[in-house]
């Protein structure tokens, strides 16, 4: 059963569909990238959307890196090990993640 939960990213509230079970997951990305927003903010002049795009390429080029490393992004505190990492379902994680994600942001963009 999928419920909402309301995120702040960049002093702006989002409500994003998610399964209460996930919401602590999503809750740490929305930080996440909230956190990278407001490092591009001052390492670049963008703002609004652009940010967000600047943002979502940094963290989309980490964890290709990390894909092709099959280790942790460079950026991690502590670089977790092969042994750590179960692929197929952080796979399958992130497909879930990016599908739930698009249909929140779709329906985003019918409000504006």
């Amino acid at each position: 059963m999928s419920s909402t939960l309301d995120i702040k990213l960049q002093g702006r509230e989002y409500r994003v569909a998610c399964a209460p079970e996930e919401f602590d997951t999503l809750t740490a990305a929305a930080a996440l990238l909230d956190a990278r927003m407001g490092e591009a903010a001052r390492t670049t002049r963008s703002t609004g959307e652009r940010l967000a795009v600047v943002a979502a390429l940094n963290l989309a080029y980490e964890l290709n890196a990390m894909r092709q490393s099959g280790g942790a992004p460079a950026s991690a505190a502590a670089p977790l090990t092969e042994k750590d990492i179960d692929a197929e379902a952080l796979r399958r994680r992130i497909k879930i993640i990016e599908a739930r994600l698009d249909e929140a942001l779709a329906r985003q963009d019918e409000l504006f």
